[in-house]
């Protein structure tokens, strides 16, 4: 399972940054100064898997979120998982985010779920149904649930997730990372107050976007 002992460049990035840097070298031999686009693509890569620390908020009740964007969701609804009512929010990653997913809460996971399907826009809230997405349910130790859905996104084409079914996140864990633009869906109980509106700026791991 992965930790948050990691560079600030993540390691889901190292393999493409060695990639890109070595055509950029070629080229620059081979090509002179017309290499530039790709050293302006490996720094575009090295912002993409740019991991910095983050500093986890005190505030226990306080549920984090789990990735930095945009919110672009709070709703009541039906959480597909389980049936149960649920306060939905829902964050958008554009590729100049940082892309490290983080635990909301500090629990176990009890599922670990795969879903196939498309790469719509993750903007747009079909993708929470239509996308390929991997879902984690994750029970608090008072018995309160949250399920955390990483969602594939028109660019993204990997979703990584490093826990298993059984094994214990602590709050703000980096639990894995999705590449080139996407969504995470949290799916809170329905008693939760949303502490965040539609078009904030959130950071993962430390924006409380939601209370209990």
């Amino acid at each position: 399972m992965d930790d948050d002992h990691h560079f600030v460049i993540a390691k889901e990035g190292w393999g493409h940054i060695a990639i890109v840097l070595f055509l950029s070298i070629i080229a620059t031999i081979l090509a002179g100064w017309w290499s530039i686009i790709f050293w302006l693509t490996l720094l575009f890569v090295i912002q993409f898997f740019w991991d910095p620390v983050k500093h986890i908020p005190s505030n226990s009740g306080g549920i984090l979120s789990p990735a930095d964007g945009r919110v672009v969701l709070v709703d009541r609804c039906i959480n597909p998982e389980d049936g149960q009512d649920s306060i939905k929010i829902s964050v958008f990653m554009n590729v100049f985010n940082t892309h490290s997913n983080r635990s909301p809460v500090e629990g176990v996971i009890k599922s670990k779920i795969y879903y196939p399907g498309q790469f719509f826009n993750a903007a747009f809230d079909k993708a929470s149904h239509d996308n390929e997405r991997n879902v984690l349910i994750i029970e608090e130790q008072n018995g309160w649930s949250v399920t955390c859905v990483q969602i594939a996104g028109l660019l993204a084409r990997r979703i990584i997730c490093y826990p298993q079914e059984g094994d214990r996140l602590s709050r703000g864990q980096r639990y894995g990372f999705i590449r080139f633009g996407s969504r995470v869906d949290l799916y809170l109980p329905s008693r939760a107050v949303p502490q965040v509106t539609i078009g904030e700026k959130v950071s993962a791991g430390e924006t409380i976007v939601a209370s209990i």
